[in-house]
């Protein structure tokens, strides 16, 4: 099985003084059910100095990178520089890369394009056209302003929103959707990460 290093959503108590990483266990789920280990990156690491999470990136030696759901980018620099460093990582080792709605958001801002807001996209279904022609779940308030350099559109939602970018060079993708929030996981979604992270069929036979 595959090793991903995956982003984390940052959640704040304040009356308890405290501020979580948190990554949904459906995400895990899913990621699992594609034949791969999640391994959640710690948010913190890149208040100490970007050469830490440096150095737990070489430890962990991850395959391949998952950018999660969740906060808006701004919301918290720390999220925000430690997604930022694993782009980096993962450029400088060609590494399979998917973002997940904000984690294409931030495939996005990382390349230098904008967000604008959006309505219509919050708790809600939609056809997409393009390349990925599907139904699916949508939870945004935001959407890219336009395509991102060195990418192309995947997928458009029915208003012409982007929901699916993909990189010229690299091996990376983005999708608006969350395949993890399905009630059953979507199959065209397994393989597309399968096919994405080039996971074998004898990964998964050894896999179950």
């Amino acid at each position: 099985m595959k090793i991903v290093a995956v982003s984390q959503r940052v959640d704040t108590h304040p009356e308890r003084g405290e501020t979580r990483d948190a990554l949904d266990q459906r995400l895990s789920g899913f990621l699992l059910a594609a034949g791969l280990i999640p391994v959640p990156v710690p948010n913190g690491l890149s208040r100490q100095s970007p050469d830490e999470l440096d150095h737990w990136l070489a430890a962990v030696s991850p395959q391949a990178v998952v950018l999660s759901g969740g906060n808006d980018i701004g919301q918290y620099p720390a999220r925000d520089q430690t997604e930022s460093r694993m782009l980096d990582h993962a450029r400088t080792r060609n590494l399979p890369v998917l973002g997940i709605c904000r984690g294409m958001q931030m495939l996005a801002h990382w390349s230098g394009s904008g967000l604008k807001p959006v309505t219509g996209h919050v708790r809600t279904r939609h056809r997409l056209s393009g390349l990925i022609v599907s139904e699916v779940n949508s939870y945004h308030g935001f959407a890219l302003e336009n395509c991102p350099q060195g990418f192309e559109v995947m997928a458009r939602s029915e208003d012409g929103e982007i929901e699916a970018i993909r990189h010229l060079h690299l091996p990376w993708q983005g999708w608006m959707w969350h395949p993890e929030r399905e009630t059953a996981f979507a199959a065209h979604d397994i393989e597309r990460i399968q096919q994405l992270f080039n996971i074998t069929n004898s990964t998964q036979e050894l896999t179950g």
